[in-house]
């Protein structure tokens, strides 16, 4: 599959062909722009001067991996946390699925499974669990049965709700809306 986020050619390829890579954009997905989450799993290769695999990050130096996360322009808004937050993940994927992160998807028996398994990474809660298997079913080709339904309403077919949905500038304006609608609602509701 090739992803198609409105981000560098060269990223969308990384994000395409390595998995761990699409795994820490997700990572880094929260609390900035997803484009600047996605392209950074591109950044750190660039920075290391290879792609990293799982075990290495996970026995990286955490003070030197802060570094290269804090180097300008952040990989981050919140370079420490991240940097500490991908080693979590790359631990959990070395000591459950032989460090590798295909491995978090690739025999799951259906879609609630690979909700279960995603949402057991660190900083993975439901909502960003659902967002993963949707973009790992509209965009990987990631679809055990019944990965619609445990997506929720991310893994609507036609939706327009996350980053499972970008493939161009449009339907990067459509749920860029839909979240601008979304965060009005709760905002109202709160006030």
């Amino acid at each position: 599959m090739t992803l198609s986020l409105p981000i560098d050619a060269e990223a969308n390829k990384l994000l395409s062909s390595d998995p761990l890579a699409l795994l820490i954009g997700m990572v880094l997905d929260q609390q900035i722009p997803l484009e600047k989450a996605f392209s950074s799993p591109y950044v750190l290769n660039q920075r290391l001067g290879h792609a990293p695999t799982a075990h290495e990050l996970a026995a990286f130096d955490p003070e030197a991996l802060v570094a290269i996360f804090a180097e300008p322009p952040a990989l981050h808004r919140f370079p420490k946390a991240m940097a500490a937050r991908v080693q979590e993940v790359c631990r959990v994927l070395v000591a459950g699925y032989d460090g590798e992160a295909a491995n978090l998807w690739r025999d799951a028996a259906d879609g609630k499974e690979l909700v279960k398994r995603i949402a057991s990474l660190p900083g993975f809660g439901k909502q960003k669990s659902q967002i993963f298997t949707a973009l790992l079913g509209k965009q990987y080709g990631v679809q055990p049965p019944g990965w619609r339904e445990a997506a929720g309403a991310y893994g609507e077919d036609g939706s327009h709700r996350s980053v499972a949905d970008i493939v161009d500038e449009d339907s990067l304006a459509r749920v860029r809306a839909f979240k601008k609608e979304m965060k009005a609602a709760a905002k109202n509701a709160a006030g």
